[in-house]
């Protein structure tokens, strides 16, 4: 404490009391994330797929139409999250991610978080098991939380 809060103690800094988002309501916020992103990359898909037939032309497992998909997907969480702190279902249900130290959400953060954390809860289907963390952990922190040093609070 400074010289200030000890002979002062109205002007010490108010104890921060943050009020985690449980699994429940990052389920449905998530529910809504997916509609959007699905309703977003078939808006901007739909015209390739047209014209040129792009879901069907395959590079190795992947097809050109999953490729763009994805990216859309993890390009929405991305800088959604960076440029709001939360993305649009997350303000549907009043959710927002904050840093771990409560400060300012870096990109290395947010990479961490949103794109090696979700490839790896999508990429090995039994890894979605792991989404169940967050009803056990005491900060309500999925793993992708753990990995990006990132909580889900709700929003003030």
């Amino acid at each position: 404490m400074s010289e200030e809060e000890v002979r002062n103690p109205a002007a010490a800094p108010a104890a921060v009391t943050r009020r985690y988002a449980g699994f429940w309501m990052r389920f449905w916020a998530y529910l809504a994330d997916l509609l959007i992103t699905a309703a977003v990359s078939g808006i901007l898909l739909s015209p390739l797929r047209i014209f040129t037939d792009a879901g069907a032309v395959e590079i190795g497992y992947w097809t050109v139409a999953g490729i763009l998909g994805s990216i859309i997907f993890y390009l929405y969480f991305l800088l959604m999250t960076r440029f709001f702190g939360q993305t649009l279902g997350k303000m549907i249900f009043g959710l927002k991610v904050i840093s771990e130290d409560g400060g300012k959400l870096t990109w290395r953060d947010l990479l961490f978080r949103e794109v090696v954390g979700r490839f790896l809860h999508r990429a090995f289907a039994i890894l979605a098991l792991l989404y169940l963390v967050v009803a056990f952990s005491p900060e309500k922190q999925g793993i992708h939380d753990m990995i990006g040093n990132t909580r889900v609070v709700f929003a003030e």
